[in-house]
């Protein structure tokens, strides 16, 4: 379980760095398939709240800890039942976050102050490898500040977060391009926390019936990316239907991919670009329906809200 992938000898000095970083308590940004992350030690609560400082992150927002296996999970949490074992030989490496009661050494800062905190094992060889490297299990946001775009590329993060980050590990564009799927195994039913890549019947294929979290919650989230407006380009965006653009200002209507994968993989990126032209809104049609495109459309739906 779990890729290791050797690297080339620059990123073998590289990631000893970063490494080096992340055990001093300072912040590294790294890639992974779904977006860049802001990474600290996951067990250090002062690294911890530079994540936070760094982001301007709300307290009531968990993070999610990075692992490189199946073992170093099962160290953070108290329980791992069958269904936890089954869906991360299924999808681990990759895009889904598995919510799990906690055990006392990850900070409740991590968890918003929750009794559970979320874990998962990226799908990118040099997470993978800077988490090997570091020793530690690594908590990291996506590397922008709180409701902005997430970054899918070192320039990206750079932009948006340069003199907030000891080091940017650069490996190129994201693949998947949006958050992971969280799910949470905490209680009796198994409970869709946040829409990813990996879908709903894609978990339902694996482990039965899920339950999909509806409506929104006072105090600590029990996921991140649960807040109404989120995952923002600076220029207002707007959901259309049928190419009804505004008849005032100057914007762009952004055409998109068919295929949703494709689409997710380009998003933030098209975003991020529109964003640097100065238009005076940006517009996207609506997503289709469909539970291939759920993640997709909480995300369009959350960056559009006013």
């Amino acid at each position: 379980m779990g890729k290791r992938t050797c690297l080339s000898e620059p990123w073998s000095s590289e990631l000893a760095r970063a490494a080096a970083l992340i055990r001093a308590g300072e912040l590294v940004a790294f890639p992974t398939e779904t977006v860049y992350g802001l990474g600290a030690n996951a067990l250090d609560p002062a690294a911890i709240e530079k994540i936070y400082a760094a982001k301007g992150r709300p307290p009531e927002s968990p993070l999610i800890v990075h692992v490189d296996s199946i073992e170093m999970a099962r160290s953070l949490v108290r329980e791992w039942p069958e269904n936890a074992e089954k869906l991360a030989q299924r999808f681990w490496p990759g895009p889904l976050t598995l919510v799990l009661p906690k055990r006392p050494q990850v900070p409740d800062r991590v968890t918003a102050g929750l009794d559970t905190v979320g874990v998962r094992m990226p799908d990118h060889r040099i997470a993978l490898a800077l988490i090997k490297e570091a020793g530690l299990p690594l908590a990291a946001p996506s590397a922008n500040p709180f409701r902005g775009l997430s970054p899918t590329t070192a320039e990206h993060v750079r932009r948006a977060m340069g003199d907030r980050v000891a080091m940017i590990l650069d490996g190129g564009p994201t693949t998947i391009g949006i958050e992971s799927t969280v799910l949470s195994l905490a209680g009796p039913d198994a409970v869709l926390l946040r829409p990813g890549m990996v879908t709903e019947s894609q978990i339902e294929e694996v482990i039965g019936p899920v339950r999909v979290l509806q409506g929104a919650r006072e105090g600590a989230h029990p996921s991140p990316g649960l807040h109404r407006k989120h995952y923002s380009p600076q220029t207002p965006l707007m959901l259309v239907d049928g190419g009804q653009l505004p008849a005032t200002g100057r914007g762009i209507l952004i055409h998109m991919p068919k295929d949703p994968r494709e689409y997710a993989a380009v998003l933030y990126q098209r975003l991020h670009q529109a964003d640097l032209e100065g238009w005076d809104w940006i517009a996207l049609e609506h997503p289709p329906a469909g539970d291939e495109w759920a993640a997709i459309r909480d995300r369009l739906e959350r960056a559009a809200a006013r």
